[in-house]
């Protein structure tokens, strides 16, 4: 318990627990509306078993209601992106990807909050796309359909991710709780609904095949959603930005190396320059400026 008293401590095991989101995705036997579902019902479930045992009370303004009802829709869009991203080019690429979101935030401090970006920021836009084509190739059009596809989903989850960041820090504006347990519960339990809703208009089942397939989504409901985006954000009010910058950092990093280990992805001199070259970029794009949002 000391140990987890050190805020350093807690945001580089969180990002650790969220690096494995991809790999309960690819684990599991079910289809990726039905995943996403589960993540945000065991997440949202364990959250709300929390706030009642401490017997927390949900004090949230109609504008905060109606932000958090935003990002659900955010959340869920993300879920259906990456889910399937996943699927088509794996956890280490389309969690790359999906990080991307750094850039877009960047522009979304330009236009909405008139934060100008630092000269090394704007060198990191560059720098990621040079790194990622490094990663899929220059040539577009030699790429397998279903890898285009995925990379698009990529991006979209990027654009999606980044949206329910920026609703998420309009609502922590006007919050007097120094953790989100709360949000995240709410926007879980309403990410739920929207999720289960579109299993529902797709057609999928949502029946667990195996215990085995249970329990990946367990870990990925208790563990990545729930009690790791927990860690990172009791954390990130008592750390530098450089520390932040390293933990958004470790999350793609580690969905790699995950990638490699557990999925065989093979990967050649040239990728792995390409992601070491993104993944620096990603920190750069992270730095004070950006994190300002």
């Amino acid at each position: 318990m000391v140990l987890l008293a050190n805020p350093t401590l807690r945001l580089f095991i969180g990002a650790a627990l969220i690096s494995l989101s991809p790999v309960w995705v690819r684990l599991v036997d079910i289809s990726p509306s039905a995943s996403g579902f589960y993540r945000v019902l065991i997440g949202g479930a364990a959250l709300v078993i929390y706030l009642l045992a401490t017997r927390r009370r949900l004090h949230f303004s109609k504008r905060a209601w109606i932000l958090l009802v935003v990002a659900s829709v955010f959340l869920a869009l993300d879920l259906w992106f990456w889910h399937r991203s996943i699927i088509y080019i794996g956890p280490g690429l389309s969690t790359l990807l999906a990080n991307f979101q750094v850039f877009i935030m960047m522009i979304a401090g330009i236009v909405l909050l008139r934060q100008m970006p630092t000269r090394i920021q704007l060198v990191a836009v560059p720098l990621a796309l040079f790194g990622l084509s490094l990663i899929v190739g220059f040539d577009w059009s030699a790429l397998p359909a279903n890898y285009q596809i995925g990379v698009v989903l990529g991006f979209l989850t990027a654009e999606s991710y980044a949206g329910y960041l920026l609703t998420l820090r309009f609502i922590r504006e006007t919050s007097t709780f120094r953790v989100p347990t709360r949000e995240m519960a709410v926007v879980s339990v309403f990410t739920a609904v929207i999720m289960a809703v579109v299993v529902l208009a797709e057609g999928d089942s949502f029946a667990i095949p195996s215990y085995e397939d249970l329990g990946w989504l367990v870990g990925y409901g208790v563990l990545s959603h729930c009690i790791g985006w927990l860690f990172i954000a009791s954390s990130l009010s008592e750390v530098s930005t450089v520390e932040a910058g390293l933990a958004l950092l470790l999350q793609p990093t580690l969905s790699f190396v995950w990638d490699i280990v557990f999925f065989d992805r093979p990967m050649s001199a040239l990728e792995l320059v390409g992601a070491g070259i993104a993944l620096l970029a990603i920190y750069l794009g992270s730095r004070p400026s950006s994190k300002q949002l």
